[in-house]
């Protein structure tokens, strides 16, 4: 009997063990200063957008619902991506020949996974998974969308992805949201900075820590980031962001910052392989109320990609030469997807 408790007694020892083993919190690998090592190659790719489409109901699928959207999607990537029938001959005068090829196109395959949920959308505040414009913001992001879309008049009009200055969307943020190719990051760190090098199109984002702010004359593309540690997270403040890119116009995730809103990021490693990544937005003249949003930034063995834009860059022209050839001909020059 004695031996018996005791065997019992070193099971449920065995077992209490084994349950606050399982419990334990997430340690993350440190840098010679103590920090989290948030150093790497990072991704967040993902067919998750940063607002949440009006058809769509809930912040999150099961995964069942993932996997049907994610098969439809890759069912239509590689339809997209077959071999053109030479039989067919050369497109209609005035079809919409596309950009570039499909194969081009890597905006990822899975739907975000962040803590453990299937997300429909990285806002998460407001719940309804939309940016909260106020009318005079909506109106600006409207009034600044359009003119980019339908302006062709010279470089400077264009924008500043296809000038080769940013990426396109919000890819070099701050807020660092998906796109359609390039979703790569990597953190380098020392005891007194961070850098993140952005894929697209080849930013350094080099972020003091510890610092204030530079003068607010003083406008960079990215905005003006500096950070600071709390306990195992790190935040990232920017402000004074430069004018021009406060319309973020991309594909199906275009937005609208102003040149005074401020962007608060905060990067916590939660596992090996993930940075658990969240940021608010504040900009009172654009918005009702500030936003916030989360995603993962999930490690990866690839590296990146020398994203070399300027050096042979002959969209830029091409796209303002078919603009003149439209005036000569009196026809409007449509933007690849506004067409019937």
């Amino acid at each position: 009997m004695k031996l018996a408790g005791f065997v019992l007694t070193g099971f449920a020892f065995s077992v209490f063990l084994g349950a606050a083993q399982a419990q334990a919190p997430y340690a993350p690998p440190r840098t010679p200063d103590g920090r989290p090592d948030l150093q790497g190659v990072w991704t967040n790719a993902s067919l998750t957008p940063l607002e949440r489409p009006r058809s769509v109901k809930g912040p999150v699928i099961s995964e069942e619902q993932a996997l049907r959207a994610e098969g439809q999607r890759a069912r239509m990537m590689a339809a997209q991506n077959s071999a053109t029938n030479p039989a067919e001959g050369a497109p209609r005068a005035g079809q919409d020949v596309g950009g570039y090829n499909a194969f081009w196109i890597d905006p990822g395959t899975t739907y975000g996974l962040v803590k453990g949920e299937r997300r429909t959308s990285w806002i998460v505040d407001p719940q309804d998974g939309r940016i909260p414009y106020s009318d005079a913001g909506r109106k600006t992001y409207e009034t600044r969308l359009a003119r980019v879309r339908g302006t062709f008049d010279g470089p400077e009009i264009r924008p500043q992805g296809e000038r080769c200055i940013v990426g396109f969307g919000s890819t070099g943020g701050p807020p660092m949201v998906n796109v359609l190719y390039n979703n790569h990051y990597q953190i380098v760190q020392t005891p007194d900075h961070v850098v993140i090098m952005v894929e697209m199109n080849h930013d350094a984002r080099i972020i003091p820590i510890n610092s204030k702010h530079a003068p607010d004359s003083f406008r960079k593309w990215l905005g003006d980031s500096i950070g600071w540690w709390e306990g195992d997270t790190l935040v990232v403040e920017t402000v004074n962001f430069h004018p021009d890119i406060a319309l973020r116009p991309n594909m199906d995730q275009s937005f609208f910052l102003g040149d005074r809103a401020k962007v608060v990021e905060r990067f916590t490693r939660v596992a090996d392989g993930t940075i658990h990544y969240e940021f608010q937005v504040e900009d009172p003249t654009a918005f009702t109320q500030p936003w916030r949003a989360e995603m993962s930034l999930t490690a990866t063995p690839a590296k990146i990609y020398e994203y070399a834009c300027h050096e042979g860059n002959y969209s830029l022209p091409g796209i303002l030469a078919g603009a003149r050839q439209d005036e000569r001909l009196g026809r409007k020059t449509v933007v690849a997807g506004d067409a019937e």
